[in-house]
């Protein structure tokens, strides 16, 4: 016999063998393409761009996301022979805007000098036990 309780916010339901061996009585429905809350990727059906799409990942929400719409934006809809090479200027500005909050937008190059210099601080601090050459 299968039970139901409750603990905190989960709801754990126990289920028997006899449950199993009898067919699902559950109606799925088919998804609504026109659905303004349904999850959908970075293209909406209607050829929008869903800015709360998470591979955005925040981008369009944060202290910059005008400018990063903006940029994306114009990327999406370019339509020159090399895309989104009319879009420089609003790629500068949100690159302008990016540097404003280092903390938020780390720059590639700065973690890569970071992880270097710790790289090298190891190598300049010798092992512990390990006796200098020449030395007897």
């Amino acid at each position: 016999m299968s039970y139901c309780r409750q603990e905190g916010k989960d709801r754990i339901i126990f289920v028997t063998k006899e449950d199993h061996e009898t067919p699902s009585s559950a109606e799925l429905v088919a998804d609504d393409p026109n659905d303004p809350y349904e999850d959908h990727g970075l293209i909406l059906p209607n050829g929008e761009i869903n800015w709360n799409c998470p591979c955005l990942g925040g981008m369009a929400s944060g202290p910059c996301g005008e400018q990063f719409k903006s940029a994306f934006s114009c990327f999406h809809y370019s339509k020159e022979e090399i895309k989104g090479s009319d879009c420089v200027d609003h790629f500068r500005a949100m690159q302008e805007c990016m540097q404003k909050y280092p903390d938020l937008y780390p720059q590639e190059d700065d973690e890569e000098e970071e992880e270097e210099k710790q790289s090298k601080d190891l190598e300049a601090t010798p092992a512990a036990g390990q006796e200098k050459e020449g030395s007897s």
